[in-house]
């Protein structure tokens, strides 16, 4: 790949103003106590450099809340519904997220040439290895394009365990008769230790480490409670997201 290519749109200035402004939303959101949210081990990181940030993908607002919770511009690889829907189809575009079709194999290689150009060009990548949203006791194989992209790059990777965000919006299938968004429940959002691809030689090693690794953060989390109980060191991580 050329890395002398044209810079991504979503590392430009107009990208980094839209940024700025949609977080100062979002954290005047989390002040309100719309929706309580921890953030653990965010300083790993890093403030500088190319980094491939890899999720767990369990509601729609997962994107939301991790973006967020990062104090880096970043560019995710989404869902390519998301750039017809109003309002969202704006920002993802001004933002310079890149789409990707489902199940359509043209589309995954496109996206994943744009985001070795994110990664490239020293940008911090989002991407959910699932490639879809799972629900609670589905099982669903990691795909190998986040494992090939950081070996053929040696971008390192930090594992994200997110949970909560189902709860505060379930999937329609599975929320039955309870309410369709529910912010007394708690969202965490758990940043692992970075994953050197250079200690892996191949893909599938690598895919099986990162998710035994997003599901061990996922289980090392505070138990979710409903707003209004909240222990002091939950506060202090509130207060990190905050800032």
């Amino acid at each position: 790949m050329n890395e002398n290519a044209r810079r991504p749109r979503g590392l430009g200035k107009r990208a980094w103003l839209t940024t700025t402004f949609v977080r100062r939303i979002l954290r005047a959101l989390v002040w309100s106590n719309v929706v309580r949210v921890t953030v653990i081990g965010r300083e790993r990181v890093p403030e500088t450099g190319p980094v491939i940030i890899a999720s767990n993908h369990i509601s729609m607002l997962d994107a939301v809340f991790l973006w967020g919770a990062l104090r880096r511009r970043a560019i995710a690889i989404a869902m390519a519904e998301l750039w017809s829907w109003p309002v969202v189809g704006w920002l993802v575009r001004r933002l310079g997220q890149i789409p990707v079709v489902r199940r359509d194999s043209e589309s995954g290689q496109s996206a994943l040439a744009q985001a070795e150009q994110i990664v490239r060009h020293g940008g911090v990548l989002i991407i959910y290895p699932e490639g879809r949203l799972v629900a609670p006791g589905e099982d669903e194989p990691y795909k190998p394009g986040v494992a090939k992209l950081a070996l053929a790059t040696g971008v390192p990777i930090i594992p994200v365990g997110t949970t909560g965000t189902d709860r505060v919006l379930p999937m329609r299938k599975v929320r039955g008769n309870g309410p369709a968004f529910d912010r007394r429940q708690r969202v965490t959002v758990h940043f692992g230790a970075p994953i050197d691809p250079a200690d892996f030689d191949d893909p599938d090693k690598l895919l099986d480490h990162l998710r035994q690794r997003i599901e061990d953060l996922c289980a090392d989390q505070p138990e979710p409670r409903v707003s209004g109980d909240v222990s002091s060191a939950s506060e202090r991580c509130q207060r990190g997201w905050r800032q």
